[in-house]
């Protein structure tokens, strides 16, 4: 079993680390070098529908909402994201992404689709039903000791 623990923390790191610098790769050249990985991260959080909450996107992401809206100032800036305010109650602030934004959405999302078909594609659903059970095992842990 011991082995099996240190196999399974090292393809996890290894994941985790590919994931991390591929992704930095995608946006480090090109029209989108300004962003960050969080800035992007950021622009997943805030999505494609219609225009969401600061406090929304904030727990999605599990950081403040003065975290939120210095990030916010600076995908505004760049033109990835813009601030709507309700009519009805100025001090609520709604954001969505641009078409600029919109087009890093998609990048980031199909980057996550390429990475997901690629293991499922070998995959039984008999095989996919367990990676899914693991999956949701993991983040359940997570969720309970750390949040």
């Amino acid at each position: 079993m011991n082995e099996v623990i240190k196999e399974l923390n090292k393809l996890i790191v290894d994941i985790f680390y590919d994931i991390i610098c591929i992704e930095k790769e995608i946006f480090s050249k090109g029209e989108f070098k300004d962003l960050s990985i969080n800035e992007v991260r950021t622009i997943q959080a805030i999505g494609l529908d219609e225009a969401r909450k600061m406090s929304e996107v904030a727990m999605d992401l599990k950081i403040t909402i003065g975290t939120l809206t210095t990030a916010i100032n600076r995908l505004e800036k760049k033109g990835y994201v813009e601030r709507l305010r309700i009519e009805k109650d100025r001090r609520v602030v709604k954001i969505k992404l641009t078409d600029k934004g919109k087009l890093v959405y998609k990048i980031h999302e199909d980057f996550h689709y390429e990475i997901i078909k690629n293991i499922v594609c070998t995959m039984n659903k008999d095989e996919q039903k367990v990676l899914i059970q693991s999956l949701q095992n993991v983040r359940d842990f997570f969720k309970t000791k750390y949040y």
